[in-house]
């Protein structure tokens, strides 16, 4: 009997739930109309989508003028890095060696502009210093960025008090959440700025959100008409509007519920692994997020590792699916200095995840990895 296939890698995508799917039919089903038009057609669209655009601001704790509906986490990031900068009168940025690289290619951006870029390193675990942070923020420097959660190996930034440190300095502070949502708290973290990403928490691909206090000023990168309040052109997308909306909201809901038990199978397969592979340790450390193990085989390469679980049903990913087509080990791994960054593997887990599914993976990868360290 074929054994179904495991899916390990939700921290790259996860499903789009049933629920979200019924939210957006309505206006995928039959005509649909462009909620900038001035006819009742266009106003009923304009309706749903402000509508979505209350509910998402409602879970986020911030005011729905402050909600910008974007094309995706990689778009939020630049947005909110490119323009908050251009915004301000600063030429230096602020930001960590282990962000992802929607935000890293922003800052080369910023390079070939003239501006200043520092990347803070972090610990071997992966965290960033608030000393450092606040030593490194000068009188020119204009934004600084830190994730709030890595999406290779889970660690959780003090973003409440990095924001805090920027703001006693007067420099805007932006987040980039997309790990985070349905696995951490959204509200209440005293950011300016913070980019989101539907599909990370089973609403539509190809949609994101930016959350921007309306105190904060920022310059377009999409220019157009006037929508997202002149932050952002484009006819906006009433049926993914109404999918996030419905996912973010039941993600928030049941996040409580979902957390401890995905930890403890994380845990379970992180013990496994390390009691029955050799030279084998997890990369990052608490806090981090629930979902997510990183895990680094001494003398197996990542990618070689990734191709033989696949051939035993087994879905996982050598790191950030968004960096597939660069060439290279993690940035991630590398700037722990505590593993190679070639033999780094992500396994992330999601709220289907079955002890039974952590189980097989337990009884495979010891052969997999003898497998591969004799070739």
């Amino acid at each position: 009997m074929t054994q179904s296939r495991i899916y390990m890698d939700y921290a790259a995508t996860t499903p789009l739930r049933a629920e979200a799917l019924a939210a957006m039919l309505p206006y995928l089903e039959g005509a649909t109309y462009n909620p900038s038009s001035l006819h009742r057609e266009g106003r009923r669209a304009r309706t749903a989508l402000e509508e979505a655009r209350e509910r998402i601001a409602r879970v986020l704790g911030v005011k729905r003028k402050e909600v910008l509906f974007v094309g995706g986490g990689s778009e939020a990031d630049s947005l909110a890095v490119i323009g908050m900068a251009r915004a301000g009168s600063g030429r230096h940025v602020l930001s960590s060696a282990i962000e992802h690289h929607a935000i890293l290619r922003a800052l080369d951006r910023l390079r070939d502009e003239g501006y200043e870029v520092t990347l803070l390193p972090v610990d071997r675990h992966g965290f960033v210093d608030p000393e450092r942070f606040a030593a490194e923020l000068r009188p020119d420097t204009v934004l600084a960025s830190v994730m709030y959660a890595n999406n290779e190996i889970g660690t959780v930034q003090p973003i409440a008090r990095l924001a805090a440190l920027a703001r006693e300095r007067g420099v805007s502070f932006h987040t980039d959440a997309v790990a985070a949502p349905g696995w951490l708290p959204l509200e209440n973290l005293g950011v300016d700025a913070m980019s989101l990403a539907a599909h990370k928490f089973g609403g539509p691909a190809g949609f994101g959100v930016l959350c921007v206090r309306e105190s904060v000023a920022i310059e377009p990168i999409v220019h157009g008409g006037g929508q997202e309040f002149g932050k952002r052109a484009g006819t906006g997308s009433v049926a993914a509007a109404a999918g996030t909306a419905t996912a973010l909201e039941l993600a928030e809901s049941e996040r409580s519920g979902r957390v401890p038990g995905v930890e403890r199978l994380r845990d379970r397969l992180e013990i496994g692994v390390l009691a029955s592979v050799p030279l084998s340790h997890v990369n990052g450390a608490a806090p981090r997020l629930a979902n997510i193990a990183n895990l680094s085989v001494a003398g197996v390469k990542a990618e070689a590792l990734c191709v033989r679980l696949d051939l035993e049903g087994v879905a996982v990913s050598p790191g950030s699916a968004c960096t597939s087509g660069i060439a290279g080990p993690s940035h991630v791994i590398a700037a722990l200095h505590d593993a190679d960054p070639r033999e780094a593997v992500r396994f992330s887990l999601g709220s289907p995840t079955t002890q039974e599914e952590v189980d097989r993976i337990l009884q495979v990868m010891p052969g997999a990895v003898s497998e591969l360290r004799r070739t």
